[in-house]
């Protein structure tokens, strides 16, 4: 899995749509294995980063929990903590 595309379920505020689409971009940039597509493959691979964002959107909208939503602050603090355990900074 990339490691650059971060959980958007249960977050309040909801997800962005860039941040849809910076995820949906992270994920056919890694599926495709090319950072920049040729001009030749632009087309498809604009088409596939707005069907993967657009699919998003509406799963990231029909997820149902009885859990109370994320907190962005919590969580960043709670992944800084996991880096400096892993890495040692």
């Amino acid at each position: 899995m990339c490691r650059n595309i971060r959980p958007l379920a249960h977050f309040e505020p909801p997800a962005a749509d860039d941040e849809i689409l910076a995820a949906a971009l992270q994920y056919v940039r890694k599926i495709s294995g090319t950072a920049t597509p040729s001009r030749a493959n632009a087309e498809a691979f604009d088409r596939a980063v707005a069907e993967v964002a657009a699919a998003s959107a509406r799963l990231l909208d029909a997820l149902v929990t009885t859990a109370p939503p994320k907190d962005r602050e919590v969580e960043a603090a709670k992944a800084r903590a996991r880096s400096a355990a892993r890495f040692g900074s």
